[in-house]
């Protein structure tokens, strides 16, 4: 039986959530966040919300508390999401880029890891005799750990070209039947690492060519989202590109960026 929580409890973890990620959690989402931490107040024997919150906010676990982090935030994605942003890098960008020494390009909310080896496949298809890296980050360990395995199940390949499938994956056989792995020349090119976007980025990352950070903002405030792009942009080369989802705005954000088509951001 679910332990109920208070709306004073609710309101605790809303607190916590927003301060550790930014993430605006709104107050429909009571239901979500029993769902996901009752099995973690089991395993510490907690009776209430707020007897686990105390934990957490004590500092003493902070591997629990990105457990807490790793069980709120939301990962949907899948392989060529919202495929007009992977048609405009393959038909402006990468021309753009093409007498470019190196092409660099960050995946910023990558969850599991689909967007990222998109990005893959198509530097792999299109920049195949010439230097490229993708960098590819998330705030939850869990979903990185799942995504530097680089190893899903079949039915998460549709939106694939068949000749990438061919070509850049690996069909699962026998006791590996049902799934496939990226290929492991693919897998070596991106480098996943945990980056908290709320937080000034680490100059040691590098810049970047193109920034694709799509559907993570719509779970910010406004100060939150001004925040998160001011901490992204040194990392952004002039003229770069800064990519975010269908369902998002940068309107009155920031002031480096000028608009080139709706969601399509370049630098200035």
């Amino acid at each position: 039986m679910d332990t109920p929580i208070s709306d004073q409890e609710f309101t605790l973890f809303q607190r916590l959530i927003y301060k550790i990620a930014g993430i605006n959690l709104s107050d429909n989402k009571k239901a979500l966040v029993v769902g996901r931490l009752q099995r973690r107040l089991g395993e510490y024997g907690h009776q209430s919300f707020g007897e686990y919150y105390r934990m957490l906010a004590s500092g003493d676990h902070p591997e629990e508390l990105q457990i807490m982090v790793d069980q709120l935030t939301t990962n949907e994605t899948y392989f060529f999401r919202e495929p007009g942003h992977f048609d405009f890098l393959r038909e402006t960008v990468l021309p753009q880029l093409r007498a470019s020494p190196s092409v660099r390009l960050w995946s910023a909310a990558s969850s599991t890891g689909e967007e990222a080896f998109t990005l893959a496949m198509l530097l792999s298809e299109y920049r195949a005799q010439q230097p490229w890296e993708i960098f590819a980050s998330d705030i939850s360990t869990k979903v990185l750990a799942r995504a530097q395995k680089a190893h899903y199940p079949l039915d998460r390949n549709e939106g694939i070209p068949p000749e990438f499938l061919r070509k850049y994956c690996l069909k699962g056989v026998r006791s590996q039947a049902g799934t496939f792995l990226i290929r492991p020349e693919l897998r070596n090119r991106v480098t996943f690492r945990q980056v908290n976007l709320t937080l000034p980025v680490d100059p040691k990352i590098g810049t970047f060519n193109v920034i694709f950070l799509r559907n993570v903002m719509i779970y910010f405030d406004i100060e939150t989202k001004r925040k998160v792009v001011a901490n992204l942009m040194p990392r952004l080369t002039t003229s770069g590109y800064f990519i975010i989802g269908h369902s998002e705005s940068l309107n009155g954000l920031c002031d480096e960026l000028e608009a080139v088509r709706p969601t399509i951001y370049r630098k200035i």
